[in-house]
């Protein structure tokens, strides 16, 4: 290849540099939460990548462009390389994220985990009220060492995010999440009301607001942000069944994030294994720069080619990417279909209306995210 070819490929690998790796470095976690993203098949330990595996994709990622790294799972601190891995994120220049559940952290590995570069810590939150938080996460006492966690967090001079994600059992707490937000510390508070893939499909009954509570809990947010403005920011995701104008899927299929499973599968998004006919690479088996680029699985609904109508002639094509491929697969049966929380979707009204429905009947036991229910 010539110089001048050498420099065009490489700039147009940067021009289509994701800003973001979700790396989910294990499946195990002890809670067992009803509405958790990962898939109900969950991948086992014994095939998760290496630590030496996690490194290099780690300075693939960088050379890549990544800027920003999300330590995912499961939850992250069962890795037992953990500081490892911070450390490879401090020394490839990648703004390293700490997600977890905070109730397996100690001060001690905090302490060594800031020691070792980490910048940000995103402890979620299953409510407000210490008894309804840990039956939703199905662990004792929880929600104390969640707060406890984020105490060390902020003593410790760390950027600390809350995550708290909503639905019809905790929607009432909202404004003491955001209270609780400002009392500890936080410089960002996630309202985001549950998404449902995975296991948050599985348990959407149980989980479905009233649209009468999702628009209460806007408005309530809108005045929250007028209050603290330079203070806390709060980010706010409405569930797609009450909304008119799909949100662009992970901010556009293969635009912006990358997701690698415990085993290293990459998938454009969390929920993309749930789509027929895509083929998923391995970091084991071809470079990260390769899959981004060239892989079959993010070629597949990159851009607005795949689209159809309404999508194929909607002045929003460029804006929402045709919204989330896995809701349209689970809800119409077609991945290239609108996805139907868009009100030009023939599947729109339905949509809708499973929520209305779901929302109004009695919320039925949940079925909590774990190995044992996965195999059954």
């Amino acid at each position: 290849m010539s110089v001048e070819a050498a420099v065009s490929a490489q700039s147009a690998a940067c021009l289509k540099a994701p800003v973001g790796l979700l790396a989910e470095l294990t499946h195990r976690c002890p809670l067992q939460c009803p509405y958790c993203s990962n898939p109900l098949a969950l991948e086992g330990v014994a095939g998760e990548l290496s630590t030496e595996a996690w490194l290099d994709v780690l300075a693939q990622a960088a050379e890549l462009g990544v800027l920003q790294l999300h330590l995912s799972g499961g939850e992250p601190t069962v890795r037992r390389d953990l500081e490892d891995i911070v450390a490879q994120a401090a020394k490839v220049g990648l703004y390293s994220n700490l997600i977890t559940a905070a109730v397996l952290l100690t001060r001690e590995r905090l302490e060594r985990l800031a020691a070792h570069g980490l910048d940000h810590v995103q402890i979620s939150l299953q409510d407000t009220q210490a008894a309804n938080a840990d039956r939703i996460a199905h662990y004792q006492n929880g929600h104390a060492r969640k707060l406890e966690a984020a105490g060390w967090v902020r003593a410790l001079g760390l950027p600390l995010t809350l995550n708290a994600p909503i639905h019809r059992q905790n929607i009432s707490s909202l404004a003491q999440f955001i209270d609780l937000a400002e009392r500890l510390g936080a410089q960002r508070l996630e309202v985001a009301h549950v998404q449902y893939y995975g296991w948050a499909l599985r348990n959407r009954a149980a989980l479905m607001p009233t649209r009468e509570q999702v628009l209460r809990s806007a408005e309530l947010v809108a005045r929250a942000r007028a209050r603290l403005k330079g203070i806390l920011v709060i980010d706010f995701v409405v569930p797609d069944y009450y909304a008119r104008r799909p949100k662009p899927c992970m901010g556009g299929w293969g635009r912006g994030i990358i997701n690698i499973t415990p085993s290293g599968k990459v998938l454009p998004c969390h929920a993309a294994e749930t789509l027929p006919g895509l083929a998923f690479d391995n970091v084991r088996d071809r470079p990260l720069r390769d899959i981004w680029l060239g892989s079959q699985a993010f070629q597949k609904y990159r851009g607005t080619d795949w689209m159809r109508e309404p999508c194929r002639s909607c002045e929003f094509r460029e804006q929402d990417w045709g919204g989330c491929r896995c809701q349209a697969f689970a809800f119409t049966g077609a991945a290239d279909l609108a996805d139907p929380a868009c009100n030009k979707s023939s599947f729109h009204n339905a949509f809708a209306d499973v929520a209305r429905q779901e929302a109004a009947s009695e919320a039925p036991a949940f079925v909590f995210r774990s190995p044992r229910a996965a195999a059954r």
